[in-house]
């Protein structure tokens, strides 16, 4: 071979190499930036990765129904006990069941959904048991069989909510300011629940509740199979253990000022109604306070994302114990003022409304990857569970022996202490 022929050939190998070689950096290069791409698209759209859907209107349609069970039961099953003759303390035990469950089944079903990764298909099977136990409240009206059937109910009625809050927020991603938006169908289910049977009852049986109960669990159980399946995005946390990221002290302050809040309400939706009732108002009056709070609360809502890149999401929570007192005081002392209490339910907006997406935002910003339905499950049972049920059973004692001045006092008094927690450690979470 002629060393001219020779020399060129070698030339053209050391240029095919090169070639090579340049593009397989190229590649590397873009693949790179398709895998960044990708991870910013998971965290800002999580809702396009799962589907080309718009699921805003099925996620809300599940609050709408969950809400509208709320608006049903909160104001109105106490009066459906009473009308069956049950006693103030037996009362107050029956309205505990449901944080007692909200304190106790959460938890393990955070934990089933985030084992097996089916979070949606849990939340179906609560939503279907849910609904079966529920047909119970229609053959008993004993005390202990009451208790088995709301016991049994609740067990699963609970455990889908933390389960969508998690579903819900990671279909936001990085939008999660506007979790209000969605979260105000909720409020409005319970509207239309708490006025529309409020005006009901004026002219049917209160036995008629028990109905609107079967509408909205069959409602949830519908809503139920069309959520979205979100991912769930690795976060440098998984390696962590739920126990360690609890014993943060920024974790610990939140859920201990979020349990005071939820004792704070517990004798609230225990007894407002029959509080109310009992001074001389119509149940249609009582249905028209309870709405005021939540239409209060939509606003709230709405106003959230502006809220919380002004002031940020511990400002508000401050704020909103804050408020809670000075609520709380008002119900106990100025129910025969009207006007005393169209303020102090106003201030729902404040001590519900903003005080819950903030801390619900919160909590999904301290729990992550892994531990999202986790975490959202346990903030539930811990606050909204077992600060309901404390606030609950507490409630029933105080309001026999002492009457319902001295028991919101005592509302006031613990919304006072998880304003002081919070004031306290408020620089470690920042």
């Amino acid at each position: 071979m002629p060393w001219s022929i020779f020399a060129r050939k070698l030339c053209d190998r050391d240029k095919w190499r090169s070639e090579i070689s340049a593009g397989s950096r190229r590649f590397a290069s873009l693949s790179t930036q398709l895998c960044i791409r990708m991870q910013g698209l998971s965290v800002g759209s999580a809702h396009q990765v799962t589907s080309s859907k718009n699921y805003y209107w099925r996620i809300a349609g599940f609050y709408f129904f969950y809400y509208a069970f709320i608006g049903m039961f909160a104001p109105y099953w106490s009066l459906y006990l009473k009308s069956i003759h049950f006693n103030a303390v037996e009362i107050a035990t029956l309205m505990s069941v449901q944080p007692v469950m909200r304190m106790l089944a959460p938890n393990l079903w955070g934990w089933l959904a985030d084992h097996t990764g089916r979070r949606i298909r849990v939340i179906q099977l609560a939503a279907s048991l849910s609904a079966v136990f529920y047909l119970g409240v229609f053959m008993t009206a004993g005390f202990w069989g009451m208790l088995l059937v709301l016991a049994l109910m609740s067990f699963f009625w609970s455990a889908s909510m933390p389960l969508v809050e998690a579903t819900t927020l990671s279909y936001l991603g990085r939008r999660a300011a506007r979790y209000g938006r969605i979260r105000i169908w909720g409020s409005i289910g319970f509207i239309v629940s708490v006025v529309g049977l409020g005006f009901a009852f004026d002219y049917i049986a209160i036995a008629w509740l028990l109905w609107a109960g079967l509408i909205c669990e069959l409602g949830i159980l519908i809503f139920s199979g069309q959520m979205p399946t979100t991912p769930v995005l690795a976060h440098h946390t998984d390696h962590q253990s739920i126990r360690q990221l609890v014993l943060q002290p920024r974790v610990l302050m939140l859920f201990g000022a979020c349990f005071l809040m939820s004792a704070a309400h517990g004798p609230y939706y225990t007894f407002f109604s029959i509080y109310l009732v009992e001074h001389g108002y119509a149940k249609s009056a009582v249905g028209a306070l309870w709405a005021l709070g939540v239409i209060c609360e939509i606003a709230v809502f709405f106003l959230m994302p502006r809220l919380a890149t002004r002031y940020g999401y511990i400002r508000i929570l401050i704020a909103s114990f804050g408020l809670a007192v000075v609520r709380f005081v008002l119900i106990g002392w100025g129910v025969d003022f009207l006007l005393l209490l169209l303020i102090a339910q106003v201030l729902h907006a404040a001590t519900f409304g903003a005080y819950h997406a903030s801390s619900v935002a919160l909590v999904h910003e301290l729990f992550q990857g892994r531990h999202q339905s986790k975490g959202q499950a346990l903030f539930g049972s811990l606050t909204y569970g077992a600060g309901g049920v404390l606030g609950g059973l507490a409630s029933g004692p105080i309001w026999q022996h002492y009457g319902a001045g001295v028991l919101y006092s005592c509302s006031a008094v613990m919304a006072l202490l998880g304003l002081l927690l919070l004031k306290w450690k408020t620089g470690k979470v920042d």
